[in-house]
């Protein structure tokens, strides 16, 4: 997921252990990277969803840079251990935060891969039919349905649409234009309805 000049990689849900340690819901489709990573950055959870939105509110938005000493996945989440949380006090004011990079810290991705975040804000177009028909717009992707991530678009006429995130669906994503073109099975659409 990924919020202005953000990316985030997890929400700290509670304290784990004794020794300042955070259980933290895994939010990035690459929780292999945190091996890679030693510094990250905690954002507020409350203003971290916009940060300029937030900004405009007047309220400070004030990233906080962290040094990650350890970490481990655990029960579907992941358990950091950060430099100067040395506590159970001192976890439990990180709850609720959100573990984040800038988002020209990513990694870089091999050809045909894309951030899933990108995604969220781009139009869905269907090609299969002699027309382009755009779908609506991507608000949101549900990775947690099966082995495909489903799209979670906001269809014309503000109905959710569901569309299964599929290769052999998928004919061309183009970040820029904020457009995702797939050829959609004749029906798929209207299975919402």
């Amino acid at each position: 997921m990924a919020s202005s000049g953000w990316v985030w990689l997890a929400r700290i849900k509670h304290t784990q252990g004794r020794k300042g340690e955070v259980f933290a819901e895994i939010l990035t489709d690459f929780p292999e990277k945190f091996a890679e990573r030693r510094q990250l950055w905690l954002l507020r959870g409350d203003t971290a969803a916009d940060d300029e939105a937030a900004l405009k509110a007047g309220v400070e938005v004030n990233p906080r840079e962290v040094e990650l000493l350890h970490h481990w996945q655990h029960k579907g989440g992941i358990v950091l251990h950060l430099a100067g949380v040395d506590s159970i006090s001192a976890a439990e004011n990180l709850t609720g935060m959100i573990v984040a990079i800038p988002r020209e810290k990513r990694s870089a991705l091999d050809e045909g891969e894309v951030y899933i975040g990108d995604l969220i804000g781009c139009a869905l177009v269907d090609v299969a039919g002699a027309e382009p028909v755009t779908v609506g717009e991507i608000e949101d992707v549900d990775r947690s349905a099966g082995p495909v991530a489903i799209l979670v678009v906001q269809g014309k006429s503000a109905e959710e649409i569901l569309i299964p995130f599929a290769k052999d669906y998928l004919r061309r994503i183009d970040l820029e234009a904020k457009r995702v073109e797939m050829a959609l099975p004749e029906g798929l659409v209207d299975l919402n309805a």
